[in-house]
């Protein structure tokens, strides 16, 4: 499994805003947003194209263009935060949700809700912000394969080694994007340092002191 860490500056300095327990909710969408296009951008870097030919006003030129639809699909709820850089970038990107519920007992996800477009003929991409203990990316992988999806890749803002190590048994063939790999999971399974509950976060549903 290829694992990508998005090196770049922007990325760098967008990470650290997000992880400032300071950082408001508001600031943190758009912040969110930011650093999802750094990642969408290297995770379609690959994308197979084909020449296409074009009118400009002053005269005929040739260009290039996609080959191959996309799909967005972000994990519910966090992954929300997301998909407004992808849809900008992609205008045209078909987009599916799942639902998945982490049991605070066991760490184990539950599918709550699921709609998934046309995948056969698409590249797809999974958006979730933390890929702590990989049980929601290994079940959403497992939802996208059902539906038809051969060509993945996984885009998370920041990753756990264990989250990753979860992927790489269950999924060797789907490569991930993200803009870093934190140190290790606490005993609740948050990624440490981490950015704290990354929905709390986007949605401003953090419990007060």
């Amino acid at each position: 499994m290829s694992i990508t860490v998005v090196d770049h500056p922007l990325a760098a300095h967008l990470l650290v805003s997000l992880r400032d327990r300071s950082t408001p909710p508001t600031w943190f969408r758009s912040l969110t947003k930011r650093l999802t296009t750094v990642l969408i951008l290297e995770a379609t870097r690959d994308l197979p194209s084909r020449p296409r030919s074009v009118a400009t006003p002053l005269e005929v030129t040739e260009g290039r263009t996609l080959v191959q639809p996309l799909v967005a699909v972000p994990i519910l709820r966090a992954g929300l935060g997301m998909l407004d850089a992808v849809v900008e970038l992609f205008p045209e990107v078909r987009v599916g949700y799942l639902g998945l519920e982490r049991d605070e007992a066991t760490f184990q996800p539950s599918e709550y809700y699921a709609k998934l477009p046309e995948m056969t003929d698409a590249h797809a991409f999974v958006l979730d912000p933390m890929l702590a203990t990989g049980g929601s990316a290994v079940a959403a992988l497992d939802s996208v394969k059902k539906a038809g999806a051969e060509w993945i890749r996984m885009v998370s803002v920041v990753s756990a080694p264990e989250g990753i190590k979860a992927l790489e048994q269950a999924h060797p063939d789907v490569p991930v994007v993200t803009a870093a790999i934190d140190r290790e999971l606490s005993d609740q399974a948050y990624i440490l340092p981490g950015l704290g509950d990354f929905g709390d976060r986007l949605f401003g549903t953090e419990p007060k002191d």
